[in-house]
């Protein structure tokens, strides 16, 4: 059976100055996939996601998502087709329980079993045990975990994960791992991360951004063996 394309960018450019952050990308995002973005510190891996979510207007070239031409929705209207996207830096309610930052989200999406649904997305993230502690004074890691609950209770048919592993113990990375396993194929993953044992177990398929451009998209497999990503990010 052929893979379905759930989101897809042509020629994508934004530039800040003179500098091309991101510079006529194309990019291909298969329904059901987890989609790793990798590259050095100033690839543009930011700011494309910031493209695709609409954080950042486009300065030329199209993005179309679920067959539509999303290029010029700001990003409510995106989040509402169904792109969540959580950030590099958390962006969680400090002030608020666990339980409401989460409870907030499934309102958002017009849930008719506010409570049930809330739980359930933070017994996906091994949160449920802290639904009444308040936000701001969770450990980063599960300030990250939390994040993740929130966009998964959007019921998103896009997660976009900017950086979700960071801050969290390796006992975390493998729950986190498996979590995103189990939201597929139902949702598809855009994942960016520099933590590369968790993009070669997690990834279907691998873009690599350098200077703002596409340097190669593939595997894992094809990606590690790949001479051009070995000098320019893997070290090889």
């Amino acid at each position: 059976m052929a893979a379905m394309t759930l989101l897809q960018a042509r020629a994508l450019t934004r530039h800040f100055g003179g500098l091309k952050a991101v510079d006529q990308v194309d990019f291909t995002l298969e329904q059901g996939s987890i989609h790793a973005l990798i590259g050095p510190n100033g690839a543009g891996k930011t700011t494309f996601v910031s493209l695709l979510c609409g954080r950042v207007p486009v300065q030329s070239g199209t993005i179309t998502f679920d067959g539509q031409d999303i290029t010029a929705l700001p990003a409510h209207a995106r989040v509402a087709r169904g792109i969540a996207y959580t950030f590099q830096i958390t962006s969680i309610f400090a002030n608020l329980p666990v339980y409401d930052n989460v409870a907030l989200a499934i309102q958002r999406r017009g849930s008719s079993a506010l409570r049930a649904d809330t739980m359930a997305a933070l017994a996906r993230t091994g949160l449920d045990g802290r639904a009444d502690q308040i936000a701001g004074t969770l450990a980063y890691g599960h300030q990250r975990l939390l994040e993740i609950a929130m966009g998964l209770a959007l019921d998103p048919k896009l997660l976009i994960l900017d950086e979700p592993t960071q801050g969290l113990a390796n006992s975390e990375i493998d729950a986190f791992n498996s979590l995103v396993r189990a939201v597929t194929p139902k949702t598809t993953v855009l994942l960016i991360e520099h933590n590369m044992d968790v993009v070669m177990d997690l990834a279907d398929t691998i873009t690599v951004l350098n200077f703002g451009e596409v340097l190669a998209t593939g595997t894992p497999a094809e990606i590690r063996a790949n001479p051009a990503v070995q000098t320019a990010y893997l070290g090889g």
